[in-house]
């Protein structure tokens, strides 16, 4: 069966945005994953389709109604596929995390808006809250984008070359490597003599005390995590 991403989101228009084109984009044509969006304003009962009220004890913006997005996620979630909220307070989406998404069945995702979700329906629906970094969007659909495709080019056969994903910043605990390519001079500055030696094992090395610098002097934190031993 193919990955399966269902979105709720109250901008259905938004997707399949960038996953539409590339890699990503030439494997949903070919149905090695499938993507749905549900408007989640069509679980609204009233006559104005109101999916938000102000929030209660005061205070600026508005929250997602609990009813009307528990209807809508009622509708989709009849599976075993984890249910995720993009949020800036959730836990840090990792490389790991990715990997483990990939591996299943496929994601529900939900996308807030406003100031935020009802608290019951997080709660009610056991939504996993999820965060792509420090910082506040717009709402959840970029996140949702992101989340996706971190996932998407790392399923069976939408990358090319399937050692391209295990190449990578994050994938070995540390950060990658510098790459060059032709022209050979660029600007005065050349390619690395060790990377046209023909030596295999010298260019192993070489990458990975590249990487192991790069991620001293740049995510210090990373060599700082159990699973990351520190080669001096």
């Amino acid at each position: 069966m193919p990955y399966r991403a269902t979105i709720l989101t109250l901008y259905p228009d938004m997707f399949p945005g960038h996953l539409g084109h590339s890699l990503a984009g030439k494997a949903l044509e070919r149905g090695d994953w499938s993507l749905e969006t549900v408007q989640i304003r069509d679980f609204a009962t009233d006559r104005h389709r109101t999916v938000d009220d102000t929030p209660a004890g005061g205070g600026a913006g508005m929250v997602l109604k609990p009813d009307v997005l528990a209807r809508a996620i009622d509708s989709v979630a009849t599976d075993w596929r984890p249910r995720l909220l993009m949020s800036p307070r959730g836990r840090p989406l990792t490389q790991e995390r990715v990997r483990q998404l990939a591996e299943g069945e496929g994601v529900v995702i939900v996308c807030g808006r406003f100031e935020g979700v009802d608290q019951r329906v997080i709660d009610a629906r056991a939504l996993e809250e999820v965060s792509i970094g420090d910082y506040i969007l717009s709402g959840g659909e970029p996140a949702a984008l992101t989340l996706l495709d971190a996932v998407v080019r790392i399923l069976p056969g939408v990358m090319g070359n399937a050692a391209s994903g295990t190449h990578e910043s994050f994938e070995t605990g540390l950060l990658e490597h510098p790459h060059y390519t032709r022209p050979q001079e660029f600007e005065g500055q050349g390619i690395p003599a060790v990377l046209t030696s023909g030596n295999h094992a010298a260019i192993e090395r070489w990458r990975h005390e590249q990487a192991l610098a790069l991620t001293k002097e740049r995510r210090p934190d990373l060599l700082a995590k159990p699973s990351q031993p520190v080669t001096k």
